[in-house]
């Protein structure tokens, strides 16, 4: 092979075989379940014709029989015409366990997006580690989630789950931003079904144990997507929201719609139930809200009395928390201070406003919460909230009781402009609480008129107490607004937050309770 038409022809071939190198059975019974190639995969994701890979001719070392790629495909390039780093494992090779020279690939592709500032993007379908590589394959775990630390709160970091994945090939994904997986086709957990088996004698399904619902319902997968095609189109509508790094502004997508007051603005002022303890649906309002009525929920399977995602105000992205009244009357219990701390932690660090939308009655009572650590672990929000020096602002729409009153972006707590529609009730508790607590020896010795005074009192403490007028008056709440309002207020109040600074003390971190 000495000329250059023989050696440009070797290249060619061998080029050729890392495009698919798995063995012929392995990618026979991929194609049986109908199922992409890592390439396939990459190419749907990305924009088209954008990817560029890198390390295609990789080779385990100890034979030359052993395949190209080494069980992953790694390189980068654009998701709307921006850059990103992406990995995706390759089932076919070695079952897409992790060995060295996998390893080696994935690091490098980090270490490429920690040195351009570019979001990265895991396609996750791993046998977990080389069993055959001993503690190397363990080693190289520990070398990627060191990267993934030092990327965390730099870039963007999601994963895409989309086969069986256990032990150490489930950390990773964990580290990053935002999990989305396959619906019947991914699953995580530690140890599968046959381990636990052998373990402990527990018989349990791989859908019981660590289905994509299933880890949703936990809080670990973010979004539960029902094909390949919906986790890719998630995953871009995702990063349209976010900007590449944290030193770059976001996205801004169509400023300036809308104006003036609308239909939708206008339907606001009718639509709050007259009784306070009715139920809605507080996505009936973020629709109203946001431009072109959009909300991109995190997390919907998780926590559901707490609503956490993505929308936009005047073309710019707004990080939303909002109380669901239809699930536990929108009480904050210990998966949604949780779930809140989280998330305002992480469009803290990407500089992503905070918009705070609430009708909270409080902290969730009771035993199960207390024995589990709802001190500790509601603190959570407070820390996170107070921590977060973005643009924050807050609407109280009804309900905003006791301790649900603070975490939720109260002015104390370090939101910069807080509204009120005049249907808001902010008070210590709630009405019915308070009769029991303040009235307690009148209604003992009111006999067959109890029934009478407790609804006197319960008429006075709401129309004179539990009002946003008081609030307003102490300086509480910086303006009661109609409800049709709120969506301009909004836009305005953002926009002269939009070159807030705060100090940050010097120190190396804060210390989180829980």
């Amino acid at each position: 092979m000495n000329t250059t038409a023989e050696k440009l022809a070797d290249l060619r071939t061998r080029l050729v075989k890392a495009q698919d190198p798995g063995s012929p059975r392995a990618i026979a019974k991929r194609d049986e379940k109908g199922l992409a190639s890592p390439r396939q995969r990459i190419h749907a994701l990305l924009d088209h014709g954008s990817f560029v890979e890198i390390g295609a001719l990789v080779k385990a070392p100890g034979s030359p029989d052993n395949p190209y790629g080494d069980g992953v495909v790694v390189g980068h390039g654009l998701i709307e015409g921006r850059p990103v780093v992406v990995f995706s494992h390759d089932q076919t090779v070695f079952g897409g366990s992790l060995g060295e020279m996998f390893g080696r690939k994935v690091c490098a592709a980090l270490d490429m997006a920690l040195k351009v500032g570019c979001p990265v993007i895991g396609i996750n379908d791993s046998g977990g580690a080389r069993v055959q590589e001993a503690v190397t394959s363990l080693a190289f775990y520990a070398e990627i989630g060191r990267r993934q630390i030092q990327l965390s709160g730099l870039v963007p970091q999601i994963s895409v789950m989309l086969g069986k994945c256990a032990g150490g090939a489930v950390y990773g994904p964990a580290i990053t931003d935002y999990i989305v997986a396959v619906e019947d086709q991914a699953y995580m957990f530690i140890t599968g079904p046959d381990v636990i088996r052998a373990v402990t004698g527990e018989h349990i399904s791989a859908e019981e144990l660590g289905g994509a619902r299933k880890q949703a319902e936990y809080g670990t997968v973010h979004h539960v997507a029902s094909t390949e095609a919906d986790a890719f189109a998630w995953v871009r509508g995702l990063l349209s929201y976010m900007p590449s790094n944290c030193n770059e502004p976001g996205p801004i997508v169509n400023p300036g719609l809308e104006p003036e007051k609308t239909d939708s603005d206008i339907a606001l002022d009718s639509f709050m139930p007259d009784a306070d303890n009715s139920a809605y649906d507080m996505h009936d309002i973020l629709r109203n809200l946001f431009d072109d009525g959009e909300f991109t929920e995190i997390s919907p399977d998780f926590a559901r009395n707490l609503l956490v995602g993505y929308s936009r105000l005047d073309g710019r992205t707004v990080g939303v928390l909002a109380n669901q009244p239809f699930h536990l009357s929108g009480a904050l219990d210990i998966d949604a201070s949780e779930k809140a701390a989280r998330f305002i932690r992480f469009c803290n660090a990407f500089e992503i406003p905070i918009v705070c939308v609430v009708d909270v009655p409080g902290f969730l009572p009771g035993l199960e919460q207390e024995r589990n650590g709802i001190i500790r672990r509601g603190a959570k929000i407070l820390n996170a909230y107070l921590e977060a020096d973005v643009p924050k602002v807050t609407v109280v729409v009804r309900k905003a009781y006791g301790g649900g009153y603070a975490v939720m972006g109260s002015k104390n707590l370090g939101a910069d402009l807080n509204f009120a529609w005049p249907t808001a009730r902010i008070a210590v508790m709630g009405a019915e609480g308070a009769v029991v607590l303040l009235k307690r020896k009148e209604l003992a010795e009111a006999g067959e008129r109890a029934p009478e005074v407790r609804r006197q009192f319960i008429d006075y403490y709401n129309e004179f107490v539990a009002t946003p007028y008081i609030a307003a008056e102490r300086g509480y709440i910086d303006a009661v607004i109609a409800p049709s309002d709120t969506r301009l207020e909004l836009r305005r109040a953002l926009r002269a937050l939009r070159d807030k600074t705060v100090q940050r003390p010097v120190k190396k971190h804060t210390l989180h309770p829980g």
